[in-house]
């Protein structure tokens, strides 16, 4: 178990320690590790001699690491933890139950039934006027009870949804952990092993943009700096050395430069764990709130890291509150609520109307008309009225909120995040998906996403020729080929391999920096062996590494020769390297002077030609320091990276991916500009551009250079002005040479332009740490999978886990499909809610009753809620939707062909209701249902009503899969399987109903021949639908549209101030705000369906859990402190409703709120079922 180097632990050593045969315990190492710097030095120094005595006492070796042995692993596991923070224990179902009877408005249904049902038993006296014979006395009760049978349904409905939500996220947050893997030397292999199987004693490998997943010491380092503002809130980087400050802790990012250190304490023991456990999971965090908001604001201080502390950072802070156009939240969530509010508005006014023209008509009639005296015994059955009344009121209320809208972009985020892990997108924010659809621009990354990433060197210009295919090794000098292996072989990344392909025949794979994979791979065409020298000359023998960072664009490593010399080996970009050489190796091998004229010479002959077909230059070189001029001054990188000596220039082919062309030709024709953003030379970045379609031949189009875009953006003194990058940004579609400070520039100028009619939405790629700001600015930030960095992965929205640009295209479709989705569903919603409205208003008004009973709402509520929601929130989208220009965001939900559509099918369906209604009894010869009394049986008249409106809507919800004036209505349907499913299921359902729901349902069996008419009155909405079709919308100018985005403009001013300090305008919490006080005070449980999506937005990432420990629970606070986050979650349900101030009866119907207290019926659980959703589900789009 343990290797041999241990054996010189000694006995007394062992026997003093408490943790078995470790020699150190568990209390030490975190007591250690709460250390830094000079005083952890010093501990290190008094406790263990130094990080060799560590590694001696944890058993473990500095360069071959573990031994990886089973028992080993086990028992540092036990000893001393695993590496995973426990998450909070998931809510049994029983709990869920308990939880959904807290709902106030199932509270007052269990009244409203108690009540029912006491009065249904009361026996009044024959002096009431013989009200009810026997049979309709007896059959009272089955009203109360079928209200309480509902309540028990919408409980158990609404637990098994939380129940299985939870379930669902729990899993995909579990298996996204799972992925996230980490490099470890074990057994003396660098082998990859999930972060969660990390044990103390291990030797973890680090490098520029890793995460750190457990605390450690570092052994060895190569120019180590860390971001640790996740655990400090300082942003500057802290730089590592074995000598100043070798503590590396869990959470923080590495920003530049690798190593190597030695677990020392992992999961809750580790910092971050510590921290987790005092944010409280074992305790209640009455703090919870006030914590994470802390932790937000410091993350985001966190993440708008480096390249703002460049010239305009100092201004940057002042500025932010100047520039008002700030990023905006979800577009759909902000028109979604608008809409939702406007037609709570009116139904509650419908509603109100309805009840008191009921009371007033009920009051003249009986004791001013027939002149009736009130007899007291007789008060319950007054009372019966009313409550029947009242229920006709919440009746009609029901019916007119769109409770389903919340469900159907749920249903539709979560069914399109689901798929799209099949097309290579791993969702971390929900909203990230719908903004997609909207996008107008993309900048996208070259390298790997644009290209294949698997680079080889094809050209090369040694010894003073160009070879166009690499040379054999005889064409070059034997000294000159010594120096080029060895430069490469010690110059490049330790952790880049190239490994023998996995299948026979196949390619090699390349592990590791791609650009120096081509390098080794060079070395291996010259028919030498990297590793050799590898061997002989171990990492830990590297006298100095200068790692490659963006500034530097370069990467040096400094050997200590046998003579006390030293010599430093040099890569980079072509042109920034040959300024800083002076000599260059001629054909006999010997170094001759490489004067301003030979280096222009070269750039036109060598490397223009190699960069204009599409190739990465690369220069090779070194420099001597003799031992005469004694050490240099290392830190000084100005007088260290000069002088150098050119060994030689690569040409490095990464060829276009061949499916990218296409997907940028399909983003074109969507109206969405793709401009390329590369670290490249320009030449190399305009050829790519060409071979992608990005650039085509003739255009008048901009590329740009880092420094010269940075020169027209500029003013005198050197300050970003918005009006010079608007003169060019619509332009331009390559930026070259570019850093991570001019991408985060760029995004940022185009998204607050305001020269275009429309704000931008920008998606932005990136993999590199320096991209998190750029990714963090863009509306929609894709990392990527494969090629990212941890940080930018924890700065994005979406990850691409192909890295490919055509998944993007992808993600374009499945956004503009919820978009599209979700107006599908308000055409058919907002149909059924017109008519329903109108006919039980109209009906109420005229016969005193409403001809849809509460039952029957309940379930054409369920029909058009959360059947409709399903059926039409999973259409999947089709490569059509590409065909058309973003809508952007002012574009409003309901267009005019909609309205039309909309308005059409309700006249249609009004006139054959009330057809049935006033004139049915004739028509099919069959007894009036109208004026029947308070608890007649149902009428055959009424079911036939009742019927063909259900059938009108189960055809005309085939109609609303076209939103755009589509004649074929039917085309593709047999690809949604759920569709068709619901819509054959809700007919055989309708049918049950119909004969054999009897009392409960307010139901009579119908005939075959009136089966018949009724489906042939619902057929008709399909005919008619094409009529409608038929009418040009143009003609219709009458007609308005709904559902706008809220414009700046229309933000009061003192609202306006609110919002400047906050980083993004949430228009639907804005929305909201305003009724918020209002509503739901004592509706203020937060549902669990938002609870999870909520979670699972703000914490789908792999990385969040150890950035913000309390994140990773985030599902479970959620779940465990419903008052968690009222300032966000809870505002989107209560708000939702918030029109309800006013008049004083509303105050009556706030309590009621919902659609449930139907007295008449079973129905009423569903009713409920559909108002629940609306306080549950709230605005589950709600964005975190």
């Amino acid at each position: 178990m343990a290797n041999n180097s241990y054996s010189g632990v000694k006995n007394s050593m062992m026997e003093a320690n408490h943790d078995g045969e470790f020699g150190c315990t568990l209390k030490e190492l975190r007591s250690l590790m709460e250390l830094r710097g000079a005083e952890a030095i010093s501990k290190i120094g008094e406790s263990y001699g130094d990080v060799q005595g560590l590694c001696n006492r944890l058993k473990t070796s500095p360069t071959d690491g573990l031994s990886g042995q089973p028992t080993d692993i086990e028992k540092r596991k036990t000893v001393f933890g695993q590496n995973f923070i426990p998450p909070k224990k998931p809510k049994t179902f029983l709990q869920l139950v308990w939880e959904a009877l807290q709902d106030v408005t199932l509270i007052i249904l269990e009244v409203a039934a108690v009540v029912s049902l006491g009065l249904s038993f009361y026996k009044p006296p024959d002096a009431a006027g013989g009200v009810e014979d026997e049979n309709e006395a007896e059959a009272g009760w089955i009203e109360g009870a079928a209200i309480l049978l509902s309540v028990i349904c919408v409980v158990l409905v609404t637990a098994f949804n939380d129940w299985s939500k939870e379930k669902q996220f729990r899993g995909l947050q579990s298996r996204i952990e799972q992925e996230q893997k980490f490099t470890v030397v074990r057994g003396g292999q660098v082998i990859q092993i999930p972060v969660a199987e990390i044990v103390v004693g291990d030797i973890a490998q680090v490098k520029y943009g890793d995460l750190l997943p457990a605390d450690g010491v570092l052994i060895q380092g190569n120019d180590l700096k860390i971001d640790e503002s996740s655990l400090t809130g300082e942003s500057d980087h802290v730089k590592k050395t074995q000598e100043k400050d070798p503590m590396l802790l869990s959470g923080t990012h590495v920003m530049e430069g690798s190593g190597k250190m030695v677990v020392t304490a992992v999961g809750v023991n580790s910092q971050t764990g510590i921290i987790f456990t005092l944010l409280g999971s074992d305790k209640k965090q009455d703090g919870s709130v006030e914590n994470r908001k802390k932790a937000k604001a410091q993350d985001g201080a966190a993440m708008e890291m480096q390249p703002l502390n460049s010239d305009e950072g100092a201004d940057a802070e002042e500025k932010k509150k100047a520039n008002l156009p700030k990023k905006e939240k979800s577009v759909l969530q902000g028109k979604l609520t608008k809409l939702a509010v406007q037609i709570g508005k009116a139904g509650l006014v419908m509603s109100a109307i309805t009840v008191i023209i009921l009371v007033v008509l009920f009051v003249v009639d009986t004791f001013w008309i027939q002149n009736l005296p009130w007899i007291k015994d007789c008060t319950p059955i007054y009372i019966q009225f009313f409550v029947k009344f009242f229920i006709i009121g919440v009746t009609v209320l029901v019916v007119a909120v769109p409770e389903g809208l919340p469900l159907a972009v749920t249903i539709s985020l979560a069914y399109s995040v689901k798929k799209m892990m099949k097309d290579n997108n791993l969702v971390r924010h929900l909203d990230a998906c719908e903004t997609m659809g909207n996008a107008t621009a993309i900048c996208s990354d070259k390298t790997g996403t644009l290209t294949m990433n698997r680079m080889t060197v094809v050209q090369a210009y040694v010894a003073e020729k160009h070879f166009k295919k690499v040379p054999e090794p005889e064409n070059i000098p034997s000294s000159t080929l010594d120096v080029l292996i060895l430069g490469i072989a010690v110059n490049c990344a330790y952790t880049t391999k190239i490994m023998p392909p996995e299948k026979e025949g196949g390619l090699p794979r390349q592990v590791g920096n791609k650009t120096e994979c081509a390098l080794l791979g060079f070395s291996n065409d010259l028919k030498r062996d990297y590793q050799n020298i590898r061997n002989e000359i171990p990492e830990e023998k590297l006298y100095k590494v200068y790692t490659f960072n963006s500034v530097r664009k370069s990467m040096s490593t400094v050997l200590k020769m046998a003579d006390g010399s030293y010599r430093m080996f040099s890569k980079g970009a072509s042109e920034i390297l040959l300024k800083k050489c002076y000599k260059i190796l001629t054909a006999n091998g010997e170094p001759k002077v490489f004067r301003p004229r030979d280096r222009d010479d070269m750039v036109k002959k060598v490397i223009e030609p190699m960069a204009s077909e599409g190739l990465r230059t690369i220069c090779l070189a070194y420099r001597d320091f003799p031992v005469s001029e004694g050490e240099p001054d290392w830190d000084s990188e100005t007088d260290i990276l000069t002088g150098l000596t050119c060994i030689c220039v690569v040409g490095i082919e990464d060829p276009v991916r061949p499916e990218v062309p296409d997907a940028i030709r399909k983003c074109q024709r969507a109206g969405i500009t793709v401009r390329m953003v590369t670290g490249d030379n320009i030449n190399t970045a305009r050829a790519i551009a060409t071979k992608c379609g990005i650039l085509q031949p003739g255009d008048d189009f901009l590329c740009l250079e880092g420094k010269e875009f940075n020169r027209r953006i500029r003013n005198e003194k050197g300050e970003i002005e918005q009006e010079r990058i608007d003169k060019i940004w619509p332009k331009l579609r390559v930026l070259a040479r570019s850093s991570p400070t001019d991408k985060h520039t760029l995004v940022k100028g185009i998204i607050d332009s305001t020269v275009a009619e429309q704000r931008q939405v920008v998606a932005v790629t990136g993999d590199g740490t320096n991209d998190g700001p750029a990714l963090k600015k863009a509306d929609v930030g894709f990392a990527m999978g494969i090629a990212g960095t941890d940080v930018a992965k924890e700065a994005s929205d979406i990850i691409l886990t192909d890295d490919n640009f055509s998944s993007i295209v992808k993600a374009v479709m499945w956004g503009r499909n919820v978009y599209d989705s979700i107006s599908k569903f308000l055409q058919f919603q907002l149909t059924v809610n017109v008519v329903a409205v109108i006919v039980a208003f109209t009906g109420a008004c005229i016969t005193q009753d409403s001809p849809l009973k509460a039952v029957q709402m309940l379930w054409v509520n369920l029909i058009m809620d959360t059947f409709a929601s399903l059926a039409l929130a999973t259409e999947p989208p089709t490569e059509a939707l590409l065909l058309r220009k973003p809508y952007g965001r002012n574009k409003p939900l309901i267009s005019r062909t909609m309205m039309k559509n909309i308005l059409g099918q309700g006249v249609f369906q009004l006139i054959i209701i009330f057809t049935l209604l006033f004139a049915g009894e004739k028509l099919f010869d069959i007894d009036s249902g109208r004026d029947a009394p308070l608890h007649a049986p149902p009428s055959e008249h009424y079911t036939i009503v009742f019927n063909t409106f259900v059938l009108m809507q189960l055809f005309n919800e085939i109609n609303a899969r076209k939103i755009h004036g589509e004649r074929n209505v039917f085309e593709g349907i047999f690809n949604n399987l759920i569709f068709c499913s619901i819509v054959f299921g809700t007919f055989i359902i309708q049918i049950v109903i119909v004969q054999f729901g009897g009392k409960p349902f307010s139901c009579v069996a119908l005939s075959i021949d009136q089966w018949l008419w009724c489906t042939f009155l619902g057929f008709g909405s399909l005919l008619w639908g094409q009529v409608i079709s038929t009418i040009p919308t143009s003609r219709l100018k009458f007609l308005k549209t709904a559902g706008h985005g809220t414009q700046k403009e229309e933000i009061p001013d003192e609202e306006l101030e609110e919002l400047e300090d906050m980083d993004e305008i949430d228009h639907a919490e804005r929305e909201l705000r305003r009724g918020q006080i209002l509503w739901f005070r004592g509706l203020n449980r937060i549902q669990t369906q938002i609870r999870v999506v909520n979670a699972f937005r703000s914490s789908i990432s792999l990385y969040e859990g150890l950035e913000k420990p309390e994140s990773r629970t985030s599902i479970h606070n959620f779940m465990t402190h419903p008052e968690f986050r009222i300032e966000d979650s809870d505002r989107h349900s209560e708000e939702c409703m918030a029109w309800c101030g006013c008049f004083g009866l509303l105050l009556f119907l706030v309590l009621l709120n919902t659609p449930l207290q139907h007295k008449d019926s079973v129905s009423t659980p569903l009713s409920l079922v559909t108002f629940v959703f609306l306080g549950k589900q709230g605005v589950i789009i709600n964005s975190d």
